[in-house]
């Protein structure tokens, strides 16, 4: 049986990462579902931990999470630094692969929140060709704009009345974290998972980096030369901060908090 790390964090730079494994997570999820306890989950690299270093409530959002696990490896570097040598990286795509087939063979309703127009339709289609037997419970792609109080409670509405046991949420960071703190008690799913841009990786839409440059922390040069208007504002100011904040925290005790 594996142990149950779930409340063991790591704080790096004021979040506190969950120290996991992917096994981890998935059992984590399970439990949520059994016990039918509400609980988000936020995926985090190094742009969602400097964006809470901007933002205090982002933050607060962050280490209020059933889990906030480490999507980069930066993070996972970090946590090994800093005294929690066990940590894998707990990648959102790959974590929705692997609690896609877990829902598919146990019979979990899943609900697809966000993405581009059409890509949740897209994803739940590939995903129930990948995995037969796959309960897609609904989908649902939100205007990209400011939702009015009726059109919020319309959407609470129709998710609750699908009675998905997991909702994935596909808005990015950090709209989907504020979006899962907002609705964690409006909605009746135990499960709430922000995996951002694993909605247009799992359907297709978008290619991933080869697994080398995962492995290696390459991932963010991949997708910078894939979208480098879109994104290169982000990493250009992001990833050298990150770095040097991130020596400055190694030389200083390590920070190892229960969450």
């Amino acid at each position: 049986m594996l142990p149950d790390r779930t409340r063991e964090r790591v704080n790096i730079l004021g979040v506190k990462v969950s120290a996991i494994t992917m096994g981890d997570a998935l059992v984590a999820i399970e439990r949520w579902i059994r016990d039918r306890t509400p609980h988000y989950i936020c995926v985090t690299g190094v742009h969602g931990v400097m964006e809470c270093q901007r933002d205090p409530e982002l933050a607060a959002i962050h280490n209020a999470s059933g889990l906030t696990v480490p999507d980069g490896m930066p993070l996972v570097w970090m946590s090994h630094r800093l005294g929690c040598p066990w940590v894998e990286r707990v990648y959102g795509p790959d974590m929705m692969r692997l609690a896609t087939a877990l829902a598919a063979e146990r019979g979990y309703r899943n609900f697809y929140y966000g993405g581009g127009e059409g890509v949740a339709d897209e994803l739940a289609e590939v995903l129930q060709r990948r995995h037969p037997g796959l309960v897609v419970a609904g989908t649902l792609t939100p205007p990209f704009r400011p939702l009015s109080p009726a059109e919020d409670d319309a959407i609470v509405a129709r998710i609750n009345a699908a009675r998905p046991d997991i909702v994935w949420v596909g808005l990015s960071t950090p709209k989907q974290e504020r979006w899962m703190a907002a609705h964690l008690h409006r909605l009746d799913a135990p499960v709430l998972a922000g995996v951002g841009a694993a909605f247009d990786f799992l359907s297709g839409r978008k290619s991933q980096a080869p697994g080398w440059m995962q492995r290696n922390g390459l991932e963010w040069l991949f997708r910078l030369a894939s979208e480098p208007r879109r994104l290169a504002g982000r990493y250009l100011r992001n990833n050298p901060a990150f770095v040097c904040k991130a020596l400055q925290q190694i030389i200083s005790p390590r920070k190892v908090s229960q969450g």
